[in-house]
């Protein structure tokens, strides 16, 4: 019997795939499936065998954010304390992504909406299905964009863009999205397309790709000279390693190198 409700974990190769399976209501998360998600991810953080984690979803949609039938948000006689539901929900899920030792693909099979625009753009490497819409809702609730959307977008698209974009609701497509360098690629074969990329992961050496990854959310946040300072560091630790040695004898030997993660 299966550990999770809420969503599917598959092991294929060296990747771990994650789908979120709750058809019924787009796939809006409550508390559970939200915890779910996090304890899969660093589940296979902890598996020596998976090098990559392919985070998807189920039916027409990816994450249309919030499942509003979840008592902790309706607004009652009592005054609902969202804040809690972010500190203790959403930003714990956005977290576990950004975190991720192992580089997460997010595979956006459908509409993203609500703070599951948040979920998709956290993670590392994003591939759509053609004319996907991604969409704010926020406004309609009386809401601000969270789960960290405003950073987001706002570095992505400036500032003029993102207001419209969180004031009016007017979606987003795919294709906008990878012009703004948000996402990747757009692609007709969607979990091949992601497999293919997890492959090329998967033979890459993990400290290496863990450290890119580091650097370069570091480097997102920081100064130019606090990046090359950081660089420093990863460089060091890196030529150090066994990968290393096992990557330029592959170069002398014109052969594909075996690494191993140490």
């Amino acid at each position: 019997m299966s550990e999770y409700t809420y969503i599917n974990y598959a092991t294929e190769e060296m990747s771990a795939i994650i789908t979120i399976n709750r058809e019924e209501v787009y796939n809006a998360l409550n508390a559970d499936a939200k915890l779910e998600i996090v304890k899969a991810i660093r589940a296979a953080n902890r598996d020596e065998n998976i090098r990559s984690i392919i985070l998807t979803a189920a039916g027409k949609a990816f994450c249309t954010g919030q499942d509003l039938n979840d008592r902790n948000v309706q607004a009652g006689e009592k005054a609902v304390d969202l804040g809690n539901t972010l500190e203790t929900e959403w930003n714990p899920l956005v977290m576990a992504i950004r975190e991720s030792k192992k580089i997460v693909i997010g595979a956006i099979n459908g509409v993203c909406a609500g703070a599951g625009l948040s979920v998709a753009l956290a993670c590392d490497y994003i591939i759509a299905s053609p004319g996907v819409k991604f969409i704010s809702g926020f406004s309609k609730l009386g809401l601000a964009p969270d789960a960290g959307s405003s950073f987001t977008f706002t570095r992505a698209l400036g500032e003029k863009r993102t207001l419209d974009f969180f004031l009016f609701n007017n979606p987003l497509l795919s294709e906008e999205l990878a012009s703004a360098g948000l996402i990747n690629n757009v692609s007709t074969t969607l979990l091949e397309s992601a497999k293919e990329v997890a492959q090329n992961i998967n033979a890459m050496a993990p400290n290496c790709v863990e450290l890119i990854k580091k650097n370069i959310q570091f480097a997102a946040e920081r100064t130019f000279k606090e990046s090359i300072n950081n660089e420093i560091y990863a460089q060091r630790f890196l030529g150090n390693s066994q990968d290393y040695k096992e990557g330029l004898s592959a170069f002398f030997e014109k052969r594909a190198p075996n690494f191993k993660g140490n």
